[in-house]
């Protein structure tokens, strides 16, 4: 079963208008195939093939440690080719991938450059990862969860993410614990064991863990904390710096998103760069001077310029120039990201127009939900659908309580009833003193108030004598969502890996329409 992102009551509703083409500025940027083919006008006139060159051998010299297929090498090897065209989602370089969702985006990346070689023969397609190895909130990666454990790592912290090295491997040893005997636990524990031996880094790492699940599918994985790569980003980096030219302007659809959802994803800086060194520090002007916070290093104008132009690998894009960067060094059509991404990229058309950079096509990634037959049958028996577990589920509990009861349906008309007698009273009113019209209007009131108060305590009636039923609906909702939130973003991959290996990987990218966006749900395999 299959549930459109329109249908789904907390999907944002700024994805929703992006998908129904209801934003006004962006209706060019959704996935279809008339919109790929100006895509791939647009970024053929304007990737220079000094680019496709500088982007080739960096990716080359990244990948040299690594055993590559024969697709991944075709694939690299394409790169050079003015015909081809890149495919791109990125991620955090999670402890083990982190949550589950980690991998749907990059088999919903996989796919799509495929289905579009389909669609287009003359091109190619490759499926890149970007490796978000420059952040530095070690915290938010530092972790992974199973049904039943949290693994946590430990390691020094401060700097660029991807250059931190493995010292702690505690947590390898626990989950051999929990996953020793399951059909392919020893696989997940030797990939575990290769990617996170002490002294590689995490970036190394992630890597390492790439190259196992996807080699076959022909992905390669980027790491943007590369001289070469930055020297292509001098001048955007250098009007970030002179001109604050990103917080200028995106200015106007910060505030048009502003106004319509009453916030925006991520607000810019003035300046939207970090300085690299044993840490990760953002720089600030301040009364004329370009300083390195929480550092003692700090820059006149010509002498930050002088360190850009010398030294660019030092300079880190925070989260929202990170995507400008992407589009520069890649000969890129489409970004494939979560609805918090793709919120953000949704403020940056402007900028990117700015800096004369083509804004890709922006497609929200699938969501999967995998449950095993018995929660499928217990929500059958329960007179539940798997959809109702994604509306409002405390109204949904009240509906299937007391929706029936003879009591509620009572009051529901009595209520109607009053509202009736009370409009053709206030009508009547109207025509003498205000005053009485207004101790009508209170009274109506007064008298609807009882009537939810009635049906709330009889709601709490019914949860004590249907006790047992509302446990059943408050597990069932908990096998949905565990921990409260959605699955994907719970558990780990190696909870679905650990029982069906690499046929897990393929089930779930058959499953995929690479031009919906929708949330799957299946059968655990």
């Amino acid at each position: 079963m299959n549930i459109a992102f329109n249908h789904i009551k907390n999907i944002p509703q700024l994805i929703k208008d992006f998908l129904n083409d209801d934003l006004g500025f962006a209706d060019d940027k959704i996935f279809s195939l008339d919109n790929v083919s100006k895509q791939i006008e647009l970024k053929q006139k304007s990737f220079p093939k000094a680019n496709r060159e500088v982007l080739y051998t960096s990716l080359a010299k990244q990948l040299e440690s690594s055993k590559l297929t024969d697709l991944q090498k075709q694939n690299l090897d394409l790169l050079k080719d003015e015909e081809t065209f890149t495919i791109t989602t990125g991620h955090q370089l999670n402890l083990f991938t982190g949550p589950v969702f980690f991998i749907y985006k990059i088999l919903q990346t996989i796919k799509t450059a495929n289905f579009l070689k389909e669609k287009f023969p003359t091109k190619n397609f490759v499926p890149i990862f970007w490796m978000a190895t420059e952040d530095h909130d070690f915290d938010e990666i530092d972790h992974f969860k199973t049904e039943n454990h949290f693994y946590q790592t430990k390691a020094k912290q401060g700097g660029a993410v991807g250059r931190i090295k493995v010292e702690d491997q505690f947590f390898i040893s626990e989950f051999e614990k929990e996953f020793k005997d399951h059909v392919f636990g020893t696989e997940l524990v030797l990939m575990m064991k290769e990617a996170y031996k002490v002294g590689n880094t995490f970036a190394e790492a992630t890597r390492i863990i790439g190259q196992n699940l996807f080699a076959d599918y022909g992905l390669l994985m980027l790491d943007g904390d590369d001289k070469d790569l930055k020297t292509l980003m001098i001048p955007t980096f250098k009007k970030e710096l002179l001109n604050e030219q990103l917080f200028k302007t995106t200015a106007e659809k910060r505030q048009l998103l502003e106004q319509k959802y009453h916030k925006v994803q991520v607000n810019p800086r003035e300046i939207n760069l970090f300085y690299l060194s044993e840490t990760r520090n953002r720089i600030e002007k301040i009364d004329g001077v370009y300083k390195v916070l929480d550092t003692d290093i700090s820059f006149s104008e010509e002498e930050i310029l002088e360190e850009l132009n010398n030294f660019p690998e030092k300079f880190s894009p925070n989260a929202v120039l990170r995507p400008a960067y992407q589009e520069s060094i890649l000969p890129n059509l489409a970004y494939v990201g979560g609805n918090a991404e793709i919120m953000y990229w949704l403020e940056l058309p402007d900028f990117f127009n700015s800096v004369e950079l083509p804004f890709p096509i922006l497609i929200p990634r699938n969501s999967l939900l995998f449950l095993n037959e018995k929660t499928f049958k217990k929500i059958e028996k329960l007179n539940l659908t798997i959809a109702e577990f994604f509306e409002d589920f405390s109204v949904i509990i009240k509906k299937h309580l007391v929706e029936n009861h003879p009591l509620h349906e009572l009051l529901i008309q009595q209520e109607e009833d009053l509202k009736k007698r009370f409009s053709v009273l206030k009508d009547e009113a109207g025509l003498t003193d205000i005053s009485f019209k207004n101790l009508v209007d209170a009274e109506e009131t007064r008298q609807l108030k009882s009537f939810k108060r009635m049906q709330k305590r009889l709601l709490r009636a019914e949860k004590i004598k249907q006790a047992e039923k509302l446990k059943q609906y408050e597990d069932l909702f908990l096998k949905v969502h565990p921990g409260g939130i959605w699955q994907e973003r719970q558990f780990n991959f190696s909870v679905f890996y650990a029982e069906a290996g690499r046929d897990w990987l393929k089930s779930c990218y058959d499953m995929m329409n690479v031009e919906k966006s929708e949330l799957i749900i299946s059968h655990l395999i």
